[in-house]
């Protein structure tokens, strides 16, 4: 392979993302990439522009620690699924209201849990939580952000809302169908959700640098030398600060900076390692996570026969997806709001993780454009070695 011809062609990935700082799209990204070639996986990593910009400027580094946003929803909270249906802990055709009752309220006793997995549930998407509780603070005077107190009223709020739509009419997607599914982890699984992540994903799985960061009033503060690892999010109106080392989703911040559809973070290895694990239990050739069941998780639902979406996972929408033009139909993927993003071909076994602070000091109506790009170059270089 002549591997001086790939390095020169993906030097059109650089030159994309110093294009996109340049635009302040973003204030920088750290990519890596696992791709076969010639009978061997090569591996393509590379980190440009700042990770901080205020209140000091930190470069990006290999070694930057990202909030994933939603993310959370497939590496953690799907996983952390997939692992309890195998146990037999969780079933996936059963209503969500056998393991939380009250979610039966106000008609929704024929959701299931394959329902909120593939955002068909009927649940509203997104609900601002946040701003109710800044209006009771400011009223009462107390600190309500954060803690437990707060994190049990976010849930029982999502849990026994009022559907807008019949399960399996239509697939939204949404925050509230993974808030539903960290609380049946929690209620089923018997400890917190970051709890569990940590003890059965992330430790057996070695992502040494994923976890979530718990904030509030009993939350332990986080080592200065972790907090520079981290890339800055937004300068936060309604939190008066730059979000710097604490969770930039505002319904996962009001809930502790722990939750099912936001709240985790990690490194550019770390979610490229495990974009390798699926590729390689789908393949038979490890047994770190159930096989035939994640190949189920993995396939598209048809909920309704319209949707792109597996169980806690998207797949290419044709002509219009985020992972480019070289990505095969049997991929899975999902972005992040940060800026964040993971693509795994499981035909062709690649892998593409692109991470990005984009909401740092960014307007959060920005185009960002990036990804096609970035996925683009990296397989169009590789096909020229």
């Amino acid at each position: 392979m002549k591997w001086s011809a790939v390095r020169r062609k993906l030097g059109r990935v650089d030159r994309g993302i110093d294009k996109a700082i340049a635009r302040s799209e973003i204030p920088g990204a750290v990519v890596g990439a696992r791709i076969p070639k010639s009978g061997e996986t090569l591996e393509y990593f590379s980190e440009r522009g700042l990770a901080v910009l205020q209140p000091e400027r930190i470069p990006m580094t290999r070694r930057t620690i990202f909030d994933l946003a939603s993310l959370t929803k497939p590496l953690a909270t799907t996983t952390a699924m997939l692992l309890l249906v195998d146990e037999g802990a969780v079933e996936l055709d059963a209503p969500v209201a056998k393991y939380l009752p009250l979610f039966s309220e106000r008609g929704k006793e024929a959701v299931t849990i394959r329902h909120l997995l593939s955002h068909s549930s009927g649940l509203k998407p997104w609900r601002a939580y946040h701003e109710m509780l800044l209006q009771k603070e400011r009223k009462t005077g107390e600190t309500l952000i954060g803690s437990p107190e707060t994190r049990a009223y976010v849930i029982d709020r999502t849990v026994r809302s009022a559907p807008v739509h019949e399960p399996g009419e239509a697939a939204v997607y949404g925050d509230l169908d993974f808030i539903v599914l960290g609380a049946v982890i929690e209620a089923v699984g018997g400890q917190r959700l970051d709890d569990f992540c940590r003890e059965r994903i992330f430790g057996p799985l070695d992502m040494p640098d994923t976890f979530f960061i718990p904030i509030g009033r009993d939350a332990q503060p986080l080592p200065e030398p972790t907090k520079r690892r981290i890339a800055a999010t937004e300068n936060c109106p309604w939190r008066d600060r730059i979000l710097w080392g604490e969770v930039h989703d505002p319904n996962a911040s009001v809930m502790g900076g722990v939750a099912g559809h936001a709240g985790l973070f990690s490194t550019v290895d770390d979610v490229v390692k495990f974009g390798q694990i699926i590729i390689d239990v789908w393949h038979g050739r490890d047994e770190a996570l159930p096989r035939e069941l994640l190949r189920q998780f993995l396939t598209r639902q048809s909920l309704p026969v319209s949707s792109d979406w597996a169980l806690g996972w998207d797949t290419p929408t044709e002509g219009v997806s985020s992972s480019g033009k070289h990505f095969s139909a049997n991929s899975v993927g999902h972005l992040g709001f940060t800026g964040t993003s993971l693509w795994i071909d499981l035909d062709r076994e690649v892998v593409i993780a692109l991470l990005t602070n984009r909401v740092h000091l960014i307007a959060k109506k920005s185009r960002f454009g990036l990804r096609p790009i970035v996925h683009d170059a990296i397989i169009e270089a590789f096909e020229a070695g």
